[in-house]
């Protein structure tokens, strides 16, 4: 099976680190400070719980760590700038000097990915592609750190409520490729850019498993693929799975993913994770 994986081969340079896309799929961790996300209830919203779970994600083979101060599960409320930042910021700080891992700042907000950034992040992961916040694009470009953009129909707060489309591939695919346009014309390197299909944001059952079914035909794009498929509600509503139940099915779909050459998974179980994209890279005629 051709997985499309040579659609994008290459790397992308951090401050002192890179992230190869030549090998396995790599492995995006998660680690939500806040004390109301879905898919584990405010667990590591302390600040020692979240620098514990960030220590353990880079111990179980994390290649990304993805900390966000906001939880954007469906129907959830703005967190303002200064909260985020309060939550954030003492974590990024001391993981950065703890872990030799990369750290992604999850948010929307100028004010939060800038104070991320100077805490020890390297990379922008919005969820608006961008739309949020008009000073977040300026802000990547003179930095000039890779950022991640997301497909989402409307926002956290309703973007579960009746979302439609007519072909939910053509149309979240036209989004990011205007997205990557008008990132590149701010002055983002294009070769800096990720993209991410938002399953579960804005999206019906039915097209959570055409993205899934179909990812390939998003590498035409010319930018590495996530995607964050973690736990969400689409498997429980499939199964029956209350979301504490969803890890093993998770990983079926990481796996399935994997095979079909994502360039990076965005999960909570880091550990079988990699493990997983190990052996299927090797299976599909890798080395490591």
């Amino acid at each position: 099976m051709d997985s499309g994986r040579v659609k994008f081969t290459g790397k992308i340079e951090l401050a002192g680190r890179e992230l190869n896309f030549t090998g396995r799929t790599l492995v995006m961790g998660i680690l939500n400070v806040t004390p109301d996300s879905f898919s584990d209830g405010g667990k590591f919203f302390s600040k020692d719980d979240a620098i514990a779970r960030g220590i353990t994600l880079a111990d179980d083979g994390a290649d990304i760590i993805d900390i966000g101060g906001e939880s954007t599960r469906p129907g959830s409320a703005a967190v303002g700038a200064d909260e985020q930042i309060g939550r954030v910021v003492p974590v990024i700080e001391e993981l950065a000097k703890r872990v030799d891992v990369p750290i992604s700042i999850d948010t929307r907000l100028a004010d939060v990915a800038r104070a991320g950034l100077d805490a020890g992040a390297s990379i922008i992961n919005d969820i608006s592609a961008l739309r949020s916040d008009e000073k977040l694009v300026e802000l990547a470009s003179e930095r000039g750190v890779p950022v991640i953009l997301m497909h989402m129909q409307g926002t956290p707060e309703t973007m579960q409520k009746d979302p439609y489309y007519e072909d939910v591939i053509a149309e979240v695919k036209e989004f990011l490729r205007e997205r990557i346009e008008f990132s590149t014309d701010a002055g983002i390197e294009r070769g800096k850019i990720i993209i991410d299909v938002g399953i579960g944001f804005g999206k019906r059952l039915a097209d959570n498993y055409a993205l899934i079914d179909r990812i390939e035909e998003f590498y035409e794009l010319g930018c590495p693929v996530l995607v964050g498929h973690s736990r969400k509600s689409f498997i429980g509503k499939t199964l029956g799975l209350d979301v504490s139940e969803r890890d093993d099915v998770t990983l079926a779909i990481s796996g399935l993913l994997a095979y079909k050459g994502v360039h990076i998974l965005r999960v909570h179980d880091v550990r079988s994770t990699r493990r997983a994209c190990e052996m299927i890279y090797r299976l599909t005629g890798g080395v490591l």
